[in-house]
């Protein structure tokens, strides 16, 4: 006797596999018997509707939202019953009280800063996750950035003997703890002051392991190429499993050129027998913090010492030459121009008028010349404001996801007030939507997979991703020509459509296009994946 049998789909099982038609019963939670089955059990009726594994974002931002009431309908209503948190070395926990409100400062363009969630340690953080009534699975990576800066705040240089014996000893904390992996964000402070022997030498923890480590490169411009060769270098090193996360190519100059220099080159290193995937975002726009534009040395200190420097005239004219001529790091504005980047929070009521504007549209309504602008900006805003900035390519999106070893990611940001990027919302529905039935970039069941098992296989989640018996019943059904993405830059907050009936551990939480209230979502951690 089955809880429920799902019958007479069109069954795309996370593999890559080409349709089948199949029945699926469910027990316990868990898928018991795929094939022709008896009524043994309440039936859904799937018929003209495909039936594949719920899908997974293992790169989001989500580390306080999920705290926040109605968390779980956006998400629920592009498909995903799995979400991963913690990305980019920026994740809510494991930090103290040492450098606590500058930490919480750095991260609140990403995660906000509305809620209090207890983050001195990663279990702490679990537990109160735990602790709430979850409509879909998350889990946590523990982000090395926050760790680094929880020991010696946002200094740039390198680390003692002692300091990296007590980074080991915070990075072991976390994994004991239950966060799936490490992040690192390459691009951001404090770990753009490590060379690539000391980004080795933090990491040594995971040598040997298969404990995945995922990283927001150090380029992702003009020297992307540099960046994948010392993710090479690091997943030698380690013989630990690798991800790099959003691979792209910023700049016009660089579009159709590098990109399948860059993908030559990991498939050469997967060859070789390196442990490497990638994901991509299927978005020609990214979205962070507005610091991202700022070269590495203004960073160091922190956000108050970044705001010294905005505001002192020799600072701001060194950091307008490296604007115009710096080529040693992601140098966005040079690479995309003001135009391209759009002011996408801000905070301060005086500024609020120009939400939405790029900053080239803003310097003209100020009167200022752009860079001036930024700075301002940043500096009035304490370095929190967010960016929507268009980046990349649709050729260069088009060739990273026709890849084998690739996974579908959101890279989803959650800040308090602003305008969100619109993959927040449709992120997973647009794969299918724009990537499968408009540009006919991948099949539906390619699709798929790059939204189940490839991105389960790359974080270890042996429970998902695929629609196979004992697997976790996480299972969407939908037609996939109603898919839609409802939001768009101008207006992002609208919820995806067209996903009919999304099952949690076996439980409807999505029926009929429905939300059913029901809340079977758990916290993933490495000892029970």
């Amino acid at each position: 006797m089955f809880d429920l049998i799902i019958a007479n789909g069109s069954v795309l099982d996370g593999t890559g596999a080409p349709a089948r038609q199949a029945d699926l019963g469910i027990k316990d939670g868990k898928i018991a018997a795929i094939g022709r089955l008896e009524a043994e059990g309440p039936v859904l009726d799937a018929r003209g509707m495909t039936v594949t594994p719920g899908f997974l974002d293992i790169h989001r931002h989500g580390d306080l939202a999920i705290f926040r009431p109605g968390f779980g309908e956006l998400e629920l209503r592009q498909g995903l019953t799995t979400i991963i948190n913690g990305n980019c070395g920026l994740s809510a926990a494991p930090f103290g009280p040492a450098h606590r409100e500058e930490i919480l400062r750095y991260l609140s363009p990403v995660i906000g800063t509305d809620l209090a969630v207890p983050g001195d340690s990663m279990a702490a953080y679990l537990r109160a996750a735990r602790a709430l009534d979850l409509p879909l699975h998350v889990g946590m990576l523990a982000g090395a950035g926050v760790i680094r800066a929880d020991l010696v705040g946002y200094r740039g240089g390198s680390l003692s003997n002692e300091e990296y014996r007590a980074l080991h000893a915070r990075i072991e904390r976390a994994l004991a703890d239950g966060a799936l992996g490490i992040s690192l964000g390459l691009g951001y402070a404090p770990e753009c002051f490590y060379d690539t022997q000391g980004l080795i030498r933090a990491l040594e923890p995971l040598a040997g392991s298969t404990i995945p480590v995922t990283v927001h490169m150090r380029d992702e411009g003009t020297a992307v190429p540099d960046s994948v060769e010392e993710m090479c270098r690091l997943a030698t090193a380690l013989r630990c499993p690798v991800e790099i996360s959003h691979l792209k190519c910023i700049g016009r100059e660089n579009w159709g050129i590098k990109i399948p220099r860059v993908l030559a080159r990991l498939q050469q290193a997967v060859d070789e027998g390196l442990d490497l995937r990638w994901d991509v975002y299927p978005y020609t726009a990214g979205s962070t913090q507005l610091l991202h534009i700022l070269p590495p040395e203004v960073l160091e200190g922190g956000t108050e010492a970044l705001c010294r420097r905005l505001k002192d005239p020799l600072w701001r004219e060194r950091i307008f030459r490296r604007f115009e001529e710096g080529e040693d790091f992601n140098n966005i504005s040079r690479l995309v121009g003001w135009d391209n980047i759009l002011l996408s929070t801000l905070r301060q009521p005086e500024n609020l008028p120009l939400q939405g504007l790029s900053i080239a549209q803003a310097a003209r309504q100020l009167g200022q010349a752009p860079e001036a602008c930024a700075l301002d900006l940043l500096a009035a805003e304490h370095g929190t404001i967010t960016m929507i900035d268009f980046i990349t390519c649709e050729q260069d999106i088009a060739a990273i996801l026709r890849t084998d070893r690739v996974s579908v990611i959101s890279d989803s940001t959650y800040p308090t007030g602003g305008k969100p990027h619109p993959r927040l919302y449709g992120n997973f529905v647009r794969l299918i939507e724009k990537y499968v039935y408009q540009d006919r970039v991948l099949t539906l069941a390619q699709a798929v997979h790059k939204m189940t098992g490839a991105p389960a296989r790359a974080l270890g989640l042996t429970q998902k991703g695929v629609l196979a018996v004992g697997k976790d019943a996480d299972i969407n059904l939908f037609d996939p020509a109603a898919l839609h993405e409802a939001g768009t830059y101008l207006d992002p907050a609208r919820m995806a459509q067209g996903m009919d009936t999304v099952l949690v551990m076996g439980c409807p939480v999505l029926r009929g296009g429905q939300l059913t209230g029901k809340t079977p979502g758990r916290v993933l951690c490495r000892e029970e994946r």
